[in-house]
């Protein structure tokens, strides 16, 4: 496992993030739109409303990306204090079970104890079982308390 890291992606590293991040969306249902991708991850990083850590491998030219998360900030009007919301977190197909997604929840804790946040919240597909067993694994506790209503434009 150790020929893994993890990498929080700035500007620079953008490139690199683009296929996976295609290939996260069009697992979940959109279509493939790599120019779009591109744009949407370069303005988040741009305007700083998101961070993103990278599972990589590789150095140089043939630093590859596996896996990534990307938080986005919110805060918590109730205790007063900022949380994050783990927005994303997904690792290529052909090297799930290895871990790396775990690796991605471990930099995602730390970074937000690293931050002095309230914590870190997710949703997931109610057909995700896999990602509910990860998540539950390392300490998420499931919502029964609570509903979530949207209202999409």
């Amino acid at each position: 496992m150790n020929k893994y890291r993890i990498e929080r992606v700035v500007l620079d590293d953008l490139e690199r993030l683009i296929l996976l991040f295609d290939e996260y969306r069009v697992f979940y249902g959109a279509a493939s739109d790599r120019d779009g991708a591109r744009t949407f991850l370069a303005d988040r990083l741009k305007l700083n409303e998101s961070v993103i850590l990278v599972v990589v491998e590789g150095e140089g030219e043939e630093k590859r990306a596996w896996g990534f998360t990307q938080l986005y900030p919110s805060f918590s009007s109730v205790t007063m204090e900022r949380l994050w919301i783990l927005n994303d977190l997904f690792v290529t197909a052909e090297i799930r079970g290895q871990g790396l997604g775990a690796m991605l929840l471990d930099s995602a804790w730390d970074y937000a104890l690293s931050t002095n946040t309230k914590g870190l919240s997710l949703t997931t597909m109610t057909e995700n079982v896999g990602a509910q067993r990860l998540y539950e694994a390392h300490g998420y506790i499931r919502d029964n308390e609570f509903y979530t209503y949207n209202l999409f434009f």
